[in-house]
């Protein structure tokens, strides 16, 4: 049986989530939320020394006010290097090992079982401040008992539905909400991207789990163990109904993010398939939307990855301690956790932060509810790509039980 964290680590998010926004806590622009000083002791002296991070494009007006602020107790320089959130993994485990790269990046939780066989990342010690996360962002950066990593927010996808087109209940099942959505007239009857031909298996895996085909198996604990689980009756079921999705056109075989946003916000669809990313970029704004969790089309639950984005210390970097204390001091603050909040609006995982004026947060805390962390160990490496290009054929009619037993053959080869 498939582990969901919704009864457990999730919950608790909900419930601190719930506790911020009833607390009043109030919205600030990223001008005004510079973290405050350092609650240590007395600020190191670091003059002279400089710390290079890589952020996107964002998180950095967060970090960079929070930098400003180190720069001032410290002496120390810090140097933001904005980068493309898609290119930081690759580019993180080619140069750390040369001795180049950041002493800090930002990163997701999945990559942590690659980085650290590969040895590019050093444990973090948040002392006291680490009561101050859900433990569930802890324990997603967290490997063989080891911290990692310092979480800024977690995130899920959900269904956002127009209240303008359909009516305001949540489809009990993937039938149920294509007869909605193709009730309401509109010209599909839900998007979500594919990645332009590329394949997303992250936006369809909560439907391939309502299959009974997670990504790997679990142990007693729900920790993730290299046991590819996608295969078998249950594997083909989800295949097979992924060709047939495709074939009476509510899967698309060429769709970005950006047009699917475009295609909601725009009425030519009453549903869209996304993260809480899109309640700011995709320009939803004027719409009466509710928010719910992706319905299945099997017979279990469908239940989302649930992912947690952080902050990475290099293990080749020559300022261990300084960035810890950066981390620790500045970044794991309720001011800088607030700001990475207000400029990108996701699940907070920090005691306090969050804001009252997100009622549809509540959807995707409730979707994430459902949801099983993104595996973080080293063969989720191996996973993405032969993944992502498994669906994208038979999306575009390959032979989709073929297809997929090729695919999780190559994928269990590839991690034996």
């Amino acid at each position: 049986m498939r582990n969901t964290i919704g009864k457990v680590a999730v919950v608790a998010t909900s419930v601190a989530l719930l506790a911020a926004c009833s607390s009043g806590t109030t919205e600030e622009t990223p001008s005004s939320a510079a973290p405050a000083a350092s609650e240590s002791e007395a600020a190191i002296d670091a003059t002279g020394l400089t710390l290079t991070v890589w952020v996107d494009e964002n998180r950095k007006p967060a970090v960079e006010a929070a930098a400003e602020q180190f720069e001032t107790d410290t002496g120390a320089t810090v140097e933001l290097v904005q980068k493309n959130f898609e290119d930081i993994r690759t580019d993180f485990l080619a140069q750390v090992p040369t001795g180049k790269g950041p002493d800090i990046t930002i990163g997701a939780n999945d990559w942590l079982g690659e980085l650290v066989e590969a040895g590019v990342v050093n444990t973090v010690d948040l002392g006291d401040k680490a009561g101050s996360f859900e433990q569930v962002a802890l324990d997603a950066l967290t490997l063989d008992g080891q911290l990692y990593g310092v979480p800024f927010f977690s995130e899920a996808i959900a269904l956002i539905a127009n209240m303008d087109l359909v009516a305001d209940e949540a489809p009990a099942t993937w039938d149920d909400m294509i007869a909605m959505g193709e009730e309401s007239g509109a010209n599909r009857p839900v998007v979500f991207t594919t990645s332009m031909g590329d394949g997303d298996a992250y936006h369809l895996y909560p439907v391939q789990t309502s299959f009974g085909a997670p990504v790997f198996a679990q142990d007693d604990t729900g920790a993730f163990i290299p046991e590819v689980a996608m295969g078998g009756e249950n594997g083909e079921a989800f295949a097979t109904w992924l060709s047939e999705q495709a074939e009476a056109g509510n899967v698309s075989a060429n769709l970005d993010n950006e047009t699917a946003y475009e295609l909601f916000a725009s009425g030519k669809s009453p549903y869209i398939i996304t993260g809480p990313w899109a309640m700011t970029i995709g320009g939803f704004d004027g719409l009466d939307m509710q928010v719910y969790p992706v319905p299945g089309a099997g017979d279990e639950q469908a239940a989302p990855f649930v992912g947690v984005q952080g902050f990475y210390v290099s293990s080749q970097s020559e300022n261990t301690l300084l960035a810890n204390e950066f981390l620790t001091n500045y970044m794991a603050t309720q001011e800088a956790q607030q700001t990475l909040y207000d400029l990108d609006p996701r699940i907070p995982v920090f005691e306090g932060v969050g804001s009252d004026d997100k009622p549809w947060l509540q959807g995707f805390v409730d979707a994430a509810a459902q949801g099983v962390l993104l595996p973080s160990i080293p063969e989720m490496g191996e996973v993405w790509s032969r993944w992502n290009a498994a669906e994208s054929k038979i999306i575009n009619g390959a032979d989709p039980v073929k297809t997929w037993n090729a695919f999780v053959t190559d994928l269990e080869k590839a991690i034996s």
